[in-house]
């Protein structure tokens, strides 16, 4: 059995009787008091997050997850649908499992799907995609002496800055973790 001090951001804990994933964890030693662990957790059952403080020394159930390589289909209404590739099983999960890798997604697009007890609980992305620009608009003539920038859309809707050479069509490759430009692609 582990100690609250091995507590790790994507860890799937039970905690009073409810699995929850850690979102975020601290360990704190303030002054002259006794060594604690901040954590904030999400249960999986309601979708709350709550931020518990545990002793340093206490012992915590850790609950097995399993990660699968999926990949994006496709947009159902408000909901998101990934297909494994070996096995053509489908996965639905909500737009707030998914938050803003939404705005990464393309189809066929590969992502890292995490399960505990079945149940989906994240998704994580690739380091960096390949997008296509929907919008760029024309760089202004003269406007090249410094690292100037314009604002292009991309093709999932999200508007980024990229060089001015970037043009309407091309394919560029998008920092995940960043939502900056790369290089073309």
């Amino acid at each position: 059995m582990a100690t609250a001090n091995d507590l790790r951001r994507g860890m799937a804990i039970n905690y009073n009787g409810d699995v929850c994933v850690v979102l975020d964890s601290q360990h704190r030693t303030p002054g002259n008091l006794r060594a604690f662990v901040q954590a904030t957790l999400r249960s999986i059952r309601s979708g709350r997050s709550s931020d518990v403080r545990f002793s340093s020394t206490e012992r915590i159930d850790v609950v097995p997850m399993m990660t699968r390589k999926m990949e994006f289909s496709y947009k159902d209404g408000e909901d998101y649908v990934f297909s494994d590739p070996e096995t053509y099983e489908t996965v639905t999960l909500s737009p707030e499992l998914i938050g803003d890798a939404k705005n990464y997604l393309v189809e066929n697009g590969p992502v890292t799907v995490t399960f505990v007890e079945e149940k989906a609980v994240s998704v994580e992305l690739p380091s960096s995609v390949v997008l296509t620009v929907a919008d760029a608009p024309e760089g202004i003539r003269g406007d090249s002496a410094n690292n100037v920038q314009k604002a292009i859309t991309l093709e999932t809707g999200i508007t980024i800055q990229a060089p001015l050479f970037i043009k309407s069509g091309e394919k560029i490759k998008v920092d995940t973790r960043t939502g900056k430009y790369m290089e073309r692609a």
